[in-house]
Parts: C-alpha cells; sequence; structure tokens
C-alpha cells in the first residue's frame, strides 16, 4: 500500500512540475508587439509573439453601437512588410465583447487594429488551433502515462 501511495505522489509531482516548466518555457519565448494605431474601441489587453507565431487578445468596447463590422488585424515586419491581416466579425449583443487572434507568422513586429466595413480580397493569416484545455492536457498526460507503463 505504501508502494501505491509513493507512485501516486510521484506521479502528481511530475504532473505539477512538467506544467509549470511547460508554461515557464512557453510564455519566456513570446516578446510583446507594439501597437500603431489610435481606435479607442478596441482595446488590447495582450499582443505577443515569437519568432513564428503569436496571439492578441483584447475586448471590443461600446460593441452595441457597431453594427455588421470585422476587427481588421494587420501585422507588419521591422521592415514594414505587410505579414498578414485577419478578420474578427464583431457580435453587437455584448457589451464588452472579448475576442483572440492566433496567428503564425515569422518575425512580426507591430500590428494595427482597426474596425472596417468588408473583408477585403486575398488570403488571411493561417489560422492556429484554440490552446488546450485542462481537462484536455489531463486526457492527454495520462494516456501518455499508459503507453509508456504498458
Amino acid at each position: 500500500m505504501q508502494k501505491i501511495f509513493l507512485w501516486v505522489l510521484m506521479i502528481i509531482g511530475m504532473f505539477i512540475l512538467s506544467n509549470f516548466l511547460i508554461n515557464v518555457g512557453l510564455n519566456s519565448t513570446y516578446q510583446d508587439i507594439e501597437r500603431r494605431d489610435e481606435n479607442s474601441q478596441i482595446s488590447i489587453y495582450q499582443a505577443d509573439a515569437t519568432y513564428v507565431n503569436g496571439r492578441i487578445r483584447g475586448i471590443v468596447k461600446d460593441a452595441k453601437s457597431i453594427t455588421n463590422k470585422y476587427i481588421e488585424v494587420e501585422l507588419y515586419s521591422k521592415r514594414n512588410i505587410l505579414m498578414g491581416r485577419r478578420y474578427i466579425e464583431v457580435d453587437n449583443t455584448l457589451e464588452n465583447q472579448p475576442f483572440e487572434i492566433l496567428f503564425r507568422a515569422k518575425d512580426v513586429e507591430y500590428y494595427k487594429a482597426n474596425l472596417v466595413d468588408t473583408k477585403q480580397e486575398g488570403p488571411e493569416l493561417e489560422i492556429i488551433p484554440k490552446e488546450m484545455t485542462k481537462p484536455e492536457i489531463l486526457v492527454l498526460t495520462a494516456i501518455t502515462f499508459l503507453i509508456f507503463w504498458g
């Protein structure tokens, strides 16, 4: 019984340690990117990127007064080259509507976020899947343990 308890403690300790190291490792590679626009209706609270991908999170203020609009986020490199753009439709039923853009683009230095009426023609940025939730991480960790011990 004591061995089982020791194994359970080791598994829990390894899980906590690995989650901590993963979070520290991933979040330390992100650098803040600069915003270069003056739109007061779009409030960005997180904008950071690695060399190959990034994330922008914000809130649309006073969304009830906006009808049939899109948030256009344009990403630029250090040499002012447009790396890509992404559109998010604004739902005018929510007061402070949060949004999130996960993108895959290399060497992004700054971005611009504007409200536009229509989408422009041309390709949008590649969509990165949403981050995994805690239950998904737990299930995949359990499956990994079963593979290694099975």
